[in-house]
């Protein structure tokens, strides 16, 4: 039997509607699969007020998903663009706001791509609203994942339930990387390559910040400690960014991390 019929069955015995009762899902606001559904006890649930630079990707996927809580029409979204810009932690935010109306967050791996099938049969009925979220998201070319996952989300026999939709986050826009030797029908493979990307019906791009937007997210998050950003403060938060080679909320979030350590530990001795 191959690897993946193996996983096919044991994730039959463990994902059956019986197992998962409506309590559970209220009780629990995201999940991870490992080898049955599991809740995320302490889920990471970043503020809205500390993403800087991207109101309009903020504001779409704010609407597209109260849009879906409601149970209105709404669609798949792709969050692609530079690393270390929010994309990851802005879908995780939505939970501080949507949790209390029935959203529900189920991150999946792309080897775990075979049991969506699973986890539509799983979820289906159910009251809560479900999003499956692929986080940095991308394939190979030729990779079996990718057209899989191009079925479950829009081809395949079975419909998908109303109450589930897909959210990906990448550094890639096609998801799947250029071919750099010269291709004998590149028409075929460029439509090859946007194919799955085309089940999104929402793409946000996310850009790279500039020195001003990586300044304002470190005031952002210095705020949480009483610290005001001043000249000094400033140049050591760009010097921390020249080392690293980017300005993004990331660094900012992990240069305040730094800054404040350092501080206290220099208060306590």
């Amino acid at each position: 039997m191959s690897i993946l019929r193996e996983l096919l069955k044991e994730l039959s015995e463990y994902v059956s509607v019986e197992n998962y009762t409506e309590e559970f899902f209220d009780k629990y606001y995201a999940f991870r699969i490992k080898g049955r559904l599991e809740p995320v006890r302490y889920p990471h649930i970043p503020q809205l007020d500390k993403f800087v630079g991207i109101e309009r990707q903020k504001s779409i996927l704010l609407r597209n998903t109260e849009q879906f809580v409601k149970g209105f029409p709404a669609n798949d979204v792709l969050l692609w663009g530079a690393r270390g810009t929010g994309k990851s932690s802005l879908v995780k935010a939505l939970l501080g706001i949507f949790a209390s109306e029935g959203l529900r967050l189920i991150q999946i791996t792309k080897s775990e791509i075979p049991e969506i099938a699973h986890l539509y049969e799983l979820l289906r009925g159910r009251k809560k609203r479900f999003i499956l979220f692929f986080d940095d998201l991308s394939f190979e070319p030729e990779e079996e994942s990718f057209k899989l996952l191009k079925s479950l989300m829009e081809g395949d026999i079975e419909e998908r339930p109303p109450n589930v939709l897909v959210y990906a986050t990448s550094n890639r826009r096609n998801l799947i990387p250029e071919k750099g030797e010269e291709e004998k029908f590149p028409e075929e493979s460029l439509q090859e390559r946007i194919s799955l990307v085309e089940r999104f019906g929402i793409r946000l791009q996310f850009p790279p910040m500039d020195k001003r937007l990586y300044l304002k997210a470190v005031s952002l998050y210095l705020r949480d400690y009483n610290i005001s950003l001043n000249e000094e403060i400033e140049r050591s938060a760009l010097m921390w960014a020249t080392e690293r080679g980017s300005f993004s909320g990331r660094v900012a979030y992990q240069f305040v991390k730094d800054y404040v350590g350092r501080l206290r530990l220099r208060e306590s001795s």
